[in-house]
């Protein structure tokens, strides 16, 4: 069953590689017995369900998650079921997939107005002549 990102992405399930690893943390004796922790591994830059921009945010976003062979790969082992952590895993990957698809906003450069900046050294002169007048008084 393929990861539904939104309407124009789906990851299909040959895309994902999963394996599972001992975790540590809670769980008693089950922790050297099962292997509870999931490693989730996404071929991101070879993908093509997602597009050039947003792999480029995607590898952004990621961080020290991204691999030098362009795969994401996500650690997950919080619960002590194999199959929850699993869920975990894959909506982690549809949360950073979700973020890298948001546009950034481009910013509009903007100035400060002529009279803020009259204002401004009006105020600065103000002070520095009530700072002036703090001085020792000639008799």
């Amino acid at each position: 069953m393929p990861l539904k990102i939104n309407d124009r992405i789906e990851i299909q399930d040959w895309e994902l590689v999963e394996q599972f690893v001992r975790a540590g943390g809670p769980g008693g004796q089950n922790v050297n017995k099962v292997s509870s922790a999931v490693e989730l591994r996404f071929e991101a830059e070879r993908s093509p369900s997602l597009p050039d921009p947003v792999k480029r945010r995607l590898r952004r976003i990621a961080g020290r998650r991204w691999t030098k062979d362009g795969a994401l790969i996500i650690q997950v082992s919080e619960e002590r079921s194999q199959a929850r952590n699993r869920d975990l895993a894959r909506e982690r990957l549809i949360g950073l997939i979700r973020r890298a698809c948001e546009a950034p906003k481009k910013r509009i450069p903007t100035r400060v107005s002529l009279n803020q900046k009259r204002k401004r050294v009006d105020t600065k002169k103000r002070r520095g002549e009530v700072k002036t007048l703090r001085g020792k008084v000639d008799p």
